[in-house]
């Protein structure tokens, strides 16, 4: 991955205390991953899964309960499975929805169908292909999508500068790269859960 370059500290306006920026991903979308695909048969799960909503009966944890029913702001990536997420912990509260925060792309390398491997595996085969081979195939490409989780955390920062904690309901690598921006910004990562769902990462300013 290449070095990341520094912005310098956004100025406060007034005397009041940055708030937190909570990134959680959302919860497991009701799509089974006990399968077995081709490359193309990956293209049209990911296909769905971008479309899917969150498997029933799931219990967010209570942490992440917690930063939500203490936040200020409440925002959804507008995908299905982000916006049932933060239904499921927001207990009927308004939120808003924002499309700079979808999932980047994950279009699969054109491997021989022969090739059958599991949504998992075809994950990283495509990240990885995406990431440092620039595999897009015309869709968003790394670069663009490190803009956009710059855009997303200026919006995110413009926030909590005005003391305001925020928590956002989106996905699993945004969110790496929006927590990259924010680090970029000056923000430090005071709790990192790891990638599974309902995860969070939590960056604050001092």
């Amino acid at each position: 991955m290449t070095a990341e370059t520094s912005h310098a500290p956004a100025a406060q306006t007034s005397s009041v205390p940055p708030g937190a920026i909570t990134l959680a991903r959302h919860g497991e979308p009701a799509l089974s991953r006990k399968v077995r695909l081709s490359s193309q048969e990956y293209r049209e799960f990911w296909a769905r899964y971008e479309i899917m909503g969150l498997l029933p009966g799931q219990t967010p944890p209570a942490a992440l309960k917690d930063f939500v029913a203490g936040c200020d702001v409440l925002i959804a990536s507008t995908r299905l499975r982000a916006i049932e997420s933060a239904e499921t912990v927001g207990g009927g509260r308004v939120f808003d929805r924002d499309a700079v925060l979808v999932e980047a792309p994950l279009p699969p390398p054109n491997w021989p169908a022969w090739v059958r491997l599991s949504p998992r595996l075809w994950g990283f085969f495509a990240r990885f292909w995406w990431w440092f081979f620039n595999h897009h195939e015309g869709g968003e490409t790394r670069r663009q999508a490190e803009q956009r989780a710059d855009q997303a955390a200026a919006k995110l920062q413009a926030l909590a500068l005005e003391g305001r904690n925020v928590v956002v309901l989106a996905h699993g690598f945004f969110n790496l790269l929006i927590g990259r921006a924010l680090r970029r910004r000056g923000w430090r990562m005071t709790l990192r859960e790891g990638y599974k769902y309902w995860s969070t990462r939590r960056f604050e300013r001092r």
